[in-house]
């Protein structure tokens, strides 16, 4: 699947983030993640709850039937599941086949975010969680906040590709937190066994426009940008504006800083589940962020629903053109492609 080899979708044997803890409640919510419907709803004890949303008998939806206790039963013929998938009444008879089950999923709450595993739960390792001191979660005086869930018609890896890609900030977000220097400074990469990092480091910048709103600051800044992609679907961004060196007893004070963070989880082959959430050094500045982010979000958002459906009206995968600035993107999709591949080469 595009842009993948054929036969490659997602990587099954990772935490992806499933919900907001607070879209969790004992209401059932039903997602499909990885392909596959699921259910999430909070056990009477508060503790949340993944299992397999689809029933064994006439595969009806279980998002759509009810809880009873911590059970779920279905809404066609009342056939309930306990919290752990074990099929627990059948009302039509008193024996229960063992082949009525359905699958539990690991899920951990931890940080802002409710993180589900899909793959061999055998695997399902909590280390392999970004951990707060990674994301930068950890850093004094900040406060964080989840903002934005969404499900987008537009296949996951667009949105990563555009994550990755940092150079569109100065088109695409340019009357708003974008200036030509995101596309004309040159990145700056690492990367470990668990992440991709990319930075770019303005000197004597444009000033962004968002900043000018929120500060009255018109002068040149020094910047730095950058997003750290943890695989397969979490990335932490930030971004830093200064006022430059050379402007006397003020250079190097800080005008604006800010983290972003978007967990970007496959849906279907054709839809993502897309979590946007934001850090700043006060509350005040991430009422603010709420507001001036929602249209930047808006704007990937587009691009990626307006890119799917050229995808889907071609039919066959168009080739590409890559610019020296697809470099951090292509490295992520050949990571991706990778731990895809090593999956299938366990399974046979």
């Amino acid at each position: 699947m595009y842009p993948f080899t054929e036969g490659s979708f997602a990587v099954r044997n990772a935490w992806y983030v499933a919900a907001f803890p607070y879209e969790v409640t004992r209401k059932l919510l039903a997602r499909w993640i990885l392909n596959e419907p699921v259910v999430l709803y909070r056990k009477e004890s508060g503790d949340a709850v993944a299992v397999g949303g689809r029933c064994p008998h006439r595969h009806f939806p279980l998002g759509e039937g009810k809880l009873i206790g911590d059970s779920i039963e279905c809404g066609y013929h009342g056939i309930t599941f306990a919290s752990d998938g074990r099929c627990v009444r059948i009302p039509s008879q008193t024996t229960i086949p063992q082949v009525y089950k359905i699958p539990a999923y690991p899920l951990i709450e931890k940080g802002m975010w409710l993180w589900i595993w899909m793959g061999d739960p055998n695997l399902a390792d909590e280390e392999l969680i970004p951990q707060p001191e990674e994301i930068g979660m950890c850093e004094p005086g900040m406060h964080y906040r989840p903002f934005y869930s969404y499900k987008i018609k537009g296949r996951y890896q667009l949105l990563n590709d555009n994550l990755l890609d940092l150079s569109h900030l100065a088109v695409l977000h340019g009357s708003s937190i974008g200036t030509a220097e995101n596309a004309g400074v040159p990145e700056e990469r690492d990367q470990t066994d668990r992440r991709l990092r990319s930075r770019r480091y303005m000197k004597n910048a444009a000033c962004p426009p968002f900043v000018t709103h929120a500060c009255g600051y018109a002068g040149s800044v020094d910047r730095v940008s950058g997003m750290d992609f943890f695989f397969p679907g979490f990335h932490a961004g930030l971004d830093q504006t200064r006022i430059p060196e050379g402007a006397g007893e003020k250079t190097g004070e800080i005008l604006v800083q800010g983290r972003a963070f978007h967990a970007v989880t496959p849906s279907t082959f054709d839809e993502t589940l897309y979590f946007f959430a934001s850090g700043a050094p006060t509350e005040r500045e991430l009422d603010m962020a709420f507001q001036v982010l929602k249209p930047v979000v808006d704007e990937d958002i587009f691009v990626t629903r307006e890119i799917e459906n050229i995808l889907q009206r071609i039919g066959t995968p168009p080739a590409e053109f890559m610019l020296r600035s697809d470099a951090t993107a292509a490295l992520g999709r050949k990571i991706l492609q990778a731990m895809m591949d090593a999956e299938r080469g366990m399974s046979h």
